[in-house]
């Protein structure tokens, strides 16, 4: 991932424009790492299936894969019909169902179908793959962006169920479940477009170092609005309670607000020179945010009242931050190599990364009632449960990431030019 704090701000005039498709780019399933290129309904692990019970007769249905696999990458077993029935009557000298014979026993009846199971993997598949119809599939499965060069930085799930990407070199994209991507081009020359959020208006909204925060409708239309104060390097953005746009203002230290009509206000941090770095909604009703160069976490009010919080670890440079499943705010440590909890009231605990000089970023709540971040130069997603424990998964240069309508974890790679999706255990 490109270091969203190594851009360079411009300033420049706003537009409304409908942005241009680079290409459309149909990527069926991607790239399957168990090493063999693999069809998306391959990539897919079933949740009903045809199979055939262990005693009864098979179900009517047939093996189906789903859009993308499940979190638990397993297969369901259908419930199998009840065995066939007996020999009504059998040989009981009334010549139903046999020969008349005397004290003919009466035929038993069937057995019933026992429910359909999993065909298991053996032997059991290594911790980067799930076992799918008896057969071990990577966990992640790997998108080429269209074009010559692309520069991934953070993602988002959309209003409309696809994914939305920034890509610094100058476009939003655009990724369904199935893998298709479109890339839109930003009207503004030299946008290179950082955060990213889903409005409450149904659009997609973004920030750009070009000191503007822009918007994208699900068909492609762009406007962009100039931020009031000059070279404000906007980062992260995020929708508020109050169905405004929240964004951090990474050189001019303030927190920006912007309506979905596009009108910005800003609010001062207290701290200078703080360098907020990303911004999400606490389950308080708050906003909070990371101030990269203050070490210290904050949190402002609707209303505008900030609270600051230092970072235990000197020096740690707080970077992304997210609501996780436990109630609390999570956040990745860049140059701490932790990752830090904190509660509503202000405690804060780190848990350290098992990978040295990792540098931690991007982070989500994940599917699975875990947090789920990305490692940059550890090139690593990892889970960390509400209890700190971390598990890491091998990936390339993993930037931002997101918990996709598949239940899967979607996130970008700067330097692959490709957006991955990982299946969690």
């Amino acid at each position: 991932m490109t270091h969203r704090l190594s851009f360079i701000a411009i300033s420049t005039l706003g537009i409304l424009a409908c942005g241009q498709p680079r290409m459309l780019h149909r990527n069926d399933g991607g790239i399957d790492h168990a090493g063999t290129d693999t069809p998306a309904d391959e990539q897919s692990s079933p949740d009903a299936a045809g199979e055939r019970t262990d005693t009864g007769v098979a179900d009517a249905g047939s093996d189906r894969a789903d859009v993308a696999p499940g979190p638990d990458g397993s297969m369901g077993g259908a419930s199998g019909t009840g065995g066939a029935g007996g020999v009504d009557g059998g040989r009981d000298g009334s010549g139903t169902g046999g020969s008349t014979g005397v004290g003919g026993s009466t035929g038993a009846g069937g057995s019933t179908g026992t429910g359909g199971s999993s065909p298991v993997c053996s032997p059991p598949c290594a911790a980067s793959a799930y076992c799918s119809a008896g057969t071990c599939k990577s966990r992640l499965t790997e998108f080429t962006i269209p074009g010559t060069s692309a520069d991934a930085s953070d993602i988002v799930l959309g209003p409309d169920g696809n994914l939305w990407f920034t890509d610094a070199i100058g476009s939003i994209g655009r990724i369904t479940p199935l893998g298709d991507i479109v890339e839109f081009v930003i009207p503004t020359p030299s946008s290179n477009p950082i955060g990213i959020t889903a409005g409450s208006d149904g659009n997609v909204w973004f920030t750009e170092v070009a000191n503007k925060i822009g918007v994208i409708t699900p068909s492609g239309t762009i406007i962009d609005y100039t931020i009031p104060t000059a070279s404000s390097m906007p980062e992260g953005i995020v929708l508020g309670p109050d169905g405004n746009l929240w964004f951090v203002e990474h050189n001019s230290n303030l927190i920006g607000i912007a309506t979905p009509s596009g009108a910005i206000t800003e609010r001062t941090i207290p701290t200078a020179f703080s360098g907020p770095a990303d911004i999400a909604l606490g389950p308080d009703g708050n906003l909070w945010f990371t101030e990269y160069s203050a070490n210290q976490i904050g949190r402002i009010t609707p209303s505008g009242t900030v609270t600051e919080f230092p970072v235990l670890t000197a020096g740690a440079s707080p970077y992304f931050i997210t609501a996780g499943p436990d109630g609390n705010l999570w956040f990745s440590e860049a140059n701490g190599n932790k990752i830090g909890r904190i509660t509503p009231a202000g405690a804060i605990t780190e848990f350290t990364v098992p990978t040295a000089a990792s540098n931690p970023a991007g982070i989500t709540a994940g599917p699975d009632g875990n947090v789920w971040f990305t490692e940059t130069r550890g090139n690593h997603i990892a889970q960390i449960t509400p209890a700190g424990i971390i598990t890491e998964y091998t990936v390339s240069s993993p930037g931002g990431i997101t918990t996709g309508p598949d239940r899967n974890l979607w996130f970008t790679e700067a330097n692959g030019q490709k957006i991955g999706r990982f299946v969690p255990p």
